[in-house]
């Protein structure tokens, strides 16, 4: 047999979420929700640590490249520009020095240099940074930069609102994620081969 406290007590429970005002909230709608958007790299995929090299042997002719593609809500409308940086790391300490150098303006790939991929629909371009351009836009000398060293390229997203996105402000699933996989970084190593 139930209990009468039993019974009193759903009673009281039923009475009091009865009793409560229950007021309508819009429903978000996530056309009016700001969105942002990233730079897929589709391949080589995965990018690691050593996807990327340049050889020191013939610098005048070694390059790296990916396949890019940018990712918004509006299947890429709202893309302006792909913005990379380089930065040199020296892991070899030449002449007991240290010639690493900071970031800087490598090259911003326009919009318009990308082209619709039939399949995704979304805007795609082949991203090509040469030994020669990161040398020469870092000023630094050739001899200064030997097998064990490496290059770092940092990239922005630019769209047309005046958002960017970079690793500094997007999330680890985006720059992490093997979804997404959008760095915002390329490691480039320095190799004899």
């Amino acid at each position: 047999m139930i209990s009468l406290k039993y019974i009193l007590g759903f009673s009281l429970l039923m009475l009091a979420l009865l009793a409560c005002k229950t007021e309508m909230i819009d429903r978000l709608d996530a056309a009016d929700m700001e969105n942002g958007g990233y730079v897929r790299t589709v391949r080589p995929y995965p990018v690691l640590s050593g996807t990327f090299s340049f050889n020191k042997a013939a610098f005048a002719t070694t390059a790296m490249r990916f396949t890019a593609e940018a990712i918004t809500p509006d299947k890429g409308a709202l893309f302006a520009s792909y913005d990379l940086t380089v930065a040199f790391v020296d892991n070899t300490k030449t002449n007991g020095g240290n010639a690493s150098v900071n970031a800087t303006a490598l090259k911003s790939i326009p919009a318009s240099a990308f082209t619709k991929n039939d399949t995704t629909g979304y805007p795609r371009s082949i991203i090509s940074v040469s030994a020669t351009e990161a040398i020469t836009a870092l000023k630094l000398p050739t001899d200064s930069v030997n097998a064990g060293d490496y290059f770092e390229l940092r990239g922005t997203m630019k769209l047309t609102t005046g958002q960017s996105f970079s690793s500094t402000n997007s999330g680890v699933n985006i720059t992490g994620g093997a979804f997404y996989s959008s760095p915002f970084y390329y490691r480039v190593n320095v190799v004899q081969k």
